[in-house]
């Protein structure tokens, strides 16, 4: 992306990192639903309880994908950095309000 105004080469980014955060915690949860599957099924067969070993995995595996989701997002979203804004190029200028 060689071309393109500042603003556009940020949103660019923006986008990017956007679809980062979504992929992973996309796969996260899938990755955690198919393990609380397998794991119930193998329970409901070891142990004769058909289909209540993997109900409840599979009811379980929510709050936890819910609150890995929330971790994740909160762990990335920590890591972006502000950039100035219009009103400090201004105050720098001398354009912006002073202090007393």
């Amino acid at each position: 992306m060689g071309k393109g105004t500042p603003s556009q080469k940020k949103q660019y980014a923006w986008n990017l990192i956007l679809a980062a955060v979504v992929s992973q915690v996309g796969c996260l949860t899938t990755f955690i639903v198919v393990v609380a599957l397998l794991v119930g099924l193998w329970l409901d067969a070891r142990f004769g309880t058909r289909p209540w070993g993997t109900i409840v995995l599979l009811v379980l595996s929510v709050p936890v994908t819910l609150v890995l989701m929330f971790w994740i997002v909160r762990r990335l979203t920590g890591r972006i950095r502000p950039t100035p804004s219009i009103f400090s190029t201004e105050e720098a200028k001398g354009d912006g309000p002073q202090e007393p």
